[in-house]
Order: C-alpha cells, then structure tokens, then sequence
C-alpha cells in the first residue's frame, strides 16, 4: 500500500509515471473501526483477503484504473482509520473526495448507528456532489447479523445513498459497490455546468440531506 502525503499537495507518490487514463476520481472508506474498510479495499484492489489487519493508523491508499462505459477511469482509494482520535486526519482528506463508501458491520449493531454521524461529516467536510454508497459488510456472517437488511435501506433512502450488503471475505458485491460509486460519479458529472468535472462545494447533491431529525432516524440504538 502506498504512503499517505497531505491532501493538498498535488500528485501522489507513484502517480507521476502513469498518465494513461481519461478521468482521475478520489474515493474515500470510512465508517466505524473494525468494520472492515481495509480488508474490502485489498480485496477489491488486490482481490486478496486476510483476517490479520490490524486498526489502519490515519490515512492510506491504494490505485486501480478500471474501465468504466468505454472510458479509463484511475481510482485513488483512501482507507481511513474509524477510531475517534484520528477523526482530525481524516477528514482533512474530505475535500476534493467525489465519492464515499460509508461502510458498517451488519454483525454490529453500534457501527450501524454511527452511519448518520458519519454522514454529517460527508456533508461538512466534503463537496457538496459527493456520491456515497452505504456498504453492510460482512455479509458472510448472517448468522450473527444485528443490522436488518430493511432498516439499513430506509436509511440509506432518506440520506439519499445507494446501498449494498458485501463481504470481502466472500468476495460479494465488492466490484458492484465500486462500479456503483463510480456510475453514480459519472451521472453527477454529466449533470454538472458546462461538463465541469471538479465539484462545486456550493452546490448540494441531492445525497447529502439535511440531517434527519431523531424521529426520522432508522436506527434505535
């Protein structure tokens, strides 16, 4: 995995000698610690898997060019540590993010409930045509599940979000979620003014609503 720098300053490390591709989107995972954000990434990037991770330190990211309705799309991918005190890092890597997989663990119940905090932050911190896809990981784990696959997509429908339920342990819906992120970028895109591919932080996407009052919340914690 390659070496976080700051967010502002430019190029990343490696970046400079691959100049083959026709858009460049930065995407962030964020969510809950232990909800699995770095074993989805190696599976997606590497296509491998390992229960060994340990609680990712900051900030790291991986590269994958994949080809998207005949165009060569470069993905910088950021693995964000969920543990509170790396909260300040993290966010400082909002901006100029087009697109967040917001991922909880179906097996856990708290990491569910964290999902709206962490769609505030989106809306704070990032532009406002960021495109978010709610991701229930674990999906292996059905026998332990705590999350009801009803109530995740009420509230991935009232913040606006897609939603998947994937494993990366089973390789479920990894790639999907992905291209799914990367559709929805594209869509948003084409929307924008004059073709301008750079979000306006001005303009609120239709995914980043006002924060649901605790009545209209799914989750009761």
């Amino acid at each position: 995995m390659a070496t976080a720098r700051d967010p502002a300053a430019g190029q990343d490390p490696g970046e400079a000698s691959d100049q083959n591709f026709d858009d460049m989107f930065k995407l962030l995972i964020i969510g809950n610690s232990s909800v699995g954000k770095t074993s989805f990434l190696f599976r997606y990037a590497d296509d491998s898997f390992t229960s060994a991770f340990v609680s990712t330190v900051g900030i790291d990211f991986k590269v994958k060019t994949i080809y998207r309705n005949n165009t060569r799309v470069k993905l910088q991918i950021w693995d964000t540590a969920g543990q509170e005190r790396y909260r300040t890092i993290t966010t400082a890597y909002y901006r100029g993010a087009m697109g967040f997989l917001l991922m909880y663990d179906i097996t856990s119940q708290e990491s569910f409930c964290a999902v709206q905090d962490w769609a505030t932050q989106i809306k704070t911190y990032s532009w406002g045509d960021a495109q978010v896809v709610l991701v229930g990981n674990k999906a292996d784990l059905e026998e332990e599940r705590q999350v009801p696959t009803e109530d995740a997509q009420r509230l991935a429908t009232e913040l606006g979000f897609r939603f998947f339920e994937a494993s990366a342990k089973d390789n479920i819906n990894v790639k999907e979620v992905f291209d799914s992120l990367v559709d929805a970028i594209c869509e948003k895109m084409k929307e924008g003014p004059n073709g301008d591919e750079t979000p306006s932080s001005g303009n609120k996407g239709p995914n980043l609503n006002e924060t649901p009052s605790p009545s209209q919340r799914s989750c009761a914690c």
